[in-house]
C-alpha cells in the first residue's frame, strides 16, 4: 500500500494531467520508441499517428493519478487493459522499460515541477499500478495456455480460406499451422493477429473479432479494409490483409480475448444490435446461439451504408429463420439496387423507438452492442432513456480502447 505522502503527491498531479497529458504522453512515447525501437512492434504504429493512443494513455494516467487512494474503482478498466496486454505478448519486462521512459517523461515534460520527491511519489505509484495488472495478466496467461488447444505469446496460422463478405469486409478462416488442436473461445471475443508491414520495416499487431462460432476447426476473422479519409490515413494492417494475404499464407495470432461476450448462463432473450464492421462478433454470437440455444428469443439489429458494405445478409437471414423465435432487422441508410438477399427491412438511419413499437426490443433482454464510437453512443442512451438497465446493456466499440482494424 502507498504511504499518505505518496498518494497525496500523485493525487496532486491529477489536474495537470488531465490539461497537459498528452503532451506528457506524446514525450514519453517518442522517447520510448527512440530508446528501444523494438516496442514498436508491440504498440499500434496506426493509432501512435493519428494520436489516439497518446490521448488513450494520457486519459488513463489521469485517472489513476485522481483514484489512487482508491485504485480498486479503476478494477474493471484495468482486466480490460490486462487483457489486452495478454492479447500482444507484453510481458513483466516491459514494466521495467515503461516505468523508466514514463518517470524520465514526467520530469522532462513537468520541469522544476517535478521535484525528487514527486518523481519518488509517481515511481511507487508505477510500481503498484505494475503490480496489480502483472497478477491480471499471469491469470490470463495461465488461462490462455491451460486450456486444450491453448497457447500465450504468438502461434503461427495458416490461411485456409478466403472470401469477400461486401465490398469492403473480407473473411480469413485459420488454422494452426503446427497441426494442433484450435482453442475455444466466447462468442465476442478477438484474437491479435501480426504481420510484417513492409513499409515500416517490422511486424504490427492488430485485434479483430472471431466472426464464427466457437468450436470449429478453425478460427475465422472478418476485416473490414480502413481507407484513408480526412481524419487518418489507410489502415496498414487491414489493407495488407485484403491485398497481399492469400490462402496458403501464414500470419501469427494470439490466443482469444476480451470482455465483450455473450452471457451463455442466462435464458433472456438476446439483441445484438450493430453497425458497420460491428456486424463481425454478433455473428459469432448469432451462429452460437443458433447452434446451442436455437430456442433463446433473438433480435438480430444492423445498420449499414447501403447494401454493397452489408455483409452476411444471407448468413443472417438463414441463421435466424432456422431459430424458433428469431428475426433479423437490417436497416440502410441509402438504396442500391442489389439482389433481393442484400435488400433491407427498412431504410434511412436505425430508430430504436420504432424497434420497440414493433415489438423487437424485448424490456428483459440482453443487448449486446458494437459498432463506431458514436453510433455506440446513441444507442446507448437510446436503450436507457426507454429504460433498459445499466446491466443489461453490453457494448464494445472498435477503437483503441477495443478490437482496432
Amino acid at each position: 500500500m502507498l504511504n499518505t505522502v505518496t498518494r497525496q503527491l500523485v493525487k496532486a498531479t491529477a489536474p495537470v494531467l488531465k490539461e497537459h497529458g498528452v503532451t506528457l504522453t506524446r514525450h514519453f512515447y517518442a522517447r520510448m520508441f527512440q530508446h528501444n525501437p523494438e516496442l514498436r512492434e508491440v504498440f499500434n504504429q496506426g493509432h501512435q499517428r493519428g494520436g489516439s493512443q497518446q490521448e488513450a494513455l494520457a486519459m488513463a494516467v489521469a485517472a489513476y493519478a485522481e483514484h489512487i487512494d482508491h485504485p480498486e474503482v479503476l478494477m474493471p478498466v484495468l482486466e480490460r487493459v490486462a487483457a489486452k496486454h495478454v492479447s500482444l505478448g507484453i510481458r513483466p519486462e516491459h514494466y521495467t522499460i515503461v516505468g523508466r521512459h514514463l518517470l524520465a517523461s514526467i520530469s522532462e515534460v513537468l520541469g522544476e515541477g517535478a521535484t525528487p520527491e514527486l518523481i519518488e511519489a509517481w515511481a511507487a505509484a508505477y510500481g503498484q499500478l505494475a503490480d496489480l495488472l502483472m497478477g491480471l495478466e499471469k491469470q490470463g496467461y495461465h488461462q490462455a495456455a491451460s486450456q486444450a488447444g491453448g497457447w500465450t505469446g504468438w502461434r503461427s496460422f495458416r490461411v485456409q480460406t478466403k472470401r469477400a463478405e461486401s465490398e469492403e469486409i473480407t473473411s480469413f478462416e485459420l488454422v494452426p499451422a503446427d497441426g494442433g488442436q484450435v482453442p475455444s473461445y466466447r462468442p465476442g471475443q478477438y484474437v491479435s493477429v501480426r504481420l510484417l508491414v513492409p513499409e515500416l520495416g517490422y511486424r504490427q499487431p492488430r485485434q479483430y473479432s472471431l466472426s464464427d462460432a466457437p468450436g470449429r476447426a478453425h478460427l475465422r476473422i472478418s476485416v473490414k479494409r480502413e481507407a484513408a479519409d480526412t481524419d487518418r490515413p489507410a489502415g496498414m494492417v487491414s489493407n495488407r490483409l485484403h491485398d497481399h494475404v492469400q490462402a496458403g499464407d501464414v500470419i501469427e495470432l494470439a490466443p482469444p480475448a476480451g470482455d465483450f461476450f455473450l452471457h451463455t448462463d442466462r435464458q433472456t432473450p438476446v439483441v445484438l444490435l450493430s453497425a458497420g464492421v460491428g456486424i463481425t462478433p454478433m455473428m459469432a454470437m448469432l451462429a452460437h446461439l443458433q447452434a446451442t440455444a436455437p430456442q433463446r428469443p433473438l433480435r438480430f439489429v444492423h445498420a449499414a451504408r447501403h447494401a454493397g458494405v452489408q455483409a452476411f445478409a444471407p448468413q443472417v437471414r438463414a441463421l435466424t429463420q432456422a431459430m424458433a423465435n428469431a428475426q433479423a432487422w437490417l436497416v440502410h441508410e441509402a438504396q442500391r439496387p442489389e439482389p433481393a438477399s442484400a435488400q433491407p427491412d427498412a431504410l434511412g438511419r436505425l430508430d430504436l423507438q420504432h424497434l420497440a413499437a414493433q415489438d423487437l426490443l424485448p424490456p428483459d433482454a440482453d443487448y449486446y452492442l458494437c459498432g463506431p464510437k458514436g453510433f455506440m453512443s446513441a444507442q446507448i442512451h437510446a436503450l436507457q432513456d426507454q429504460g433498459v438497465a445499466a446491466e443489461r446493456i453490453h457494448a464494445e466499440a472498435f477503437g483503441t480502447g477495443g478490437v482496432a482494424a
